[in-house]
């Protein structure tokens, strides 16, 4: 085995483990930051503001982040990415303690700078690999959510009342924990491409958006990035406060989530494995179509076991289209291109995201769940349609 070899392992290692801990904060965030937000917001309306600010802030940084990272180095960006998860779990333990909501506001957007970067842990451990290795690398950087799946909502429901008040601030003690533990595994990452010093196969060049654009497996890695992140983080985002409404309790709503978390990481044992058999269209293609039963389900009742099962389809159908259109990403521009080519792809995805989970709370508020489900099937169309032009043009003849 050469040494290249290794690091790349080590460094595949490092970068699922950092996955694995992020998730896991962004699970207690899932659980309980809409409740929080719900006892702190001076209007209901505001519940899950603090919630949606995680990504504005992974909007706001997305690209500045790619920006970063193709100067100073992956290793750099994803260190001061966690220092701002640190930052956060703090700034939000102070402000929950205190009542404050506007700084728990600014708490859950530092969280949403960690998260700008670490979104870019799959496409760092891609960097070095070949096309068809993308999809098992990204898969297995993945599979550490799986770990956050089982642990996440657990460590919610323990950490919530580590510090004695009814608002839950322990639990923000353990997403800045998370976050320092992440900090200490990244001195450990080797050199990735993209960092100076390491093999970047020629120097970034400033290709027109344009152009990606112009590109069948560009357009539908985003429409399928987008359409994924929005649709999940709609009816993720909504799913503890419309159980709530539903009349069940916190308990129900960590469940579910954990129920969310174990459809959207758990595949990632086996998605890189069917993305070789099946091809990516097909998985783009079965994502969306298992998503569509998600919303099925969600609109059949409002159940515990109809939340679950929804969140849990959710999930799985978000792997698929995430996975398969991440590994489309890597594919579809040049080395030179990577920090431009990446970092739209990001930036719209969560400008999508940000925007849909801004949306959620008020659209819950005023017109209930079932219009929440409804409300993403055009975005499935949308990624169905664009991943049906791109397979036409990879059978089409020379």
């Amino acid at each position: 085995m050469t040494d290249r070899t290794t690091s790349a392992g080590t460094g595949t290692l490092i970068l699922m483990l950092c996955n694995a801990l992020f998730i896991c904060s962004i699970s207690i965030d899932l659980a309980l930051t809409g409740i929080v937000g719900f006892q702190l917001a001076p209007a209901p309306w505001l519940a899950t503001l603090p919630f949606a600010l995680i990504t504005v802030g992974t909007a706001l940084a997305t690209w500045g982040a790619s920006a970063m990272m193709a100067r100073s180095g992956r290793r750099a960006g994803f260190l001061a990415g966690s220092a701002a998860g640190l930052a956060g779990g703090l700034v939000s333990v102070w402000a929950v303690r205190q009542g404050a909501f506007w700084g728990f506001c600014l708490g859950t957007l530092l969280v949403g700078i960690w998260q700008a970067f670490a979104q870019y842990y799959r496409l760092a451990a891609a960097d070095g690999v070949a096309a068809a290795e993308k999809p098992r690398v990204i898969s297995r950087v993945l599979a550490g959510g799986l770990i956050a799946a089982l642990a996440g909502p657990a460590l919610a429901n323990w950490s919530r009342s580590w510090l004695g008040d009814p608002f839950f601030s322990g639990a923000y003690l353990a997403v800045a924990g998370l976050a320092g533990l992440s900090l200490l595994l990244l001195l450990f990452l080797p050199g990735t491409p993209g960092t100076p010093g390491a093999a970047q196969g020629a120097a970034a060049v400033p290709v027109r958006l344009a152009d990606l654009a112009a590109r069948p497996g560009y357009r539908a890695a985003l429409a399928n990035a987008v359409a994924a992140g929005v649709a999940m983080m709609v009816l993720m985002t909504a799913a503890p406060l419309a159980a709530l409404g539903c009349g069940l309790g916190v308990e129900t709503g960590t469940s579910i989530i954990q129920w969310h978390l174990l459809g959207m990481y758990g595949p990632s044992l086996f998605t890189g494995v069917l993305i070789a058999r099946l091809g990516l269209g097909r998985m783009l293609q079965a994502g969306v179509l298992v998503m569509a039963a998600a919303v099925a389900i969600g609109l059949s009742g409002a159940s515990s076991a109809a939340f679950h099962a929804a969140l849990l389809a959710l999930g799985l159908g978000w792997n698929f289209m995430f996975v398969g259109g991440s590994a489309l990403l890597a594919q579809s521009h040049a080395p030179e291109e990577r920090a431009r080519a990446q970092g739209f792809a990001e930036f719209l995805r969560y400008g999508g995201t940000a925007l849909g989970a801004l949306l959620a709370g008020p659209v819950l508020q005023a017109a209930g769940w079932a219009a929440l489900n409804l409300a993403v099937l055009p975005l499935l169309l949308l990624a169905s349609w664009a991943t049906l032009a791109w397979q036409r043009t990879e059978v089409a003849p020379a």
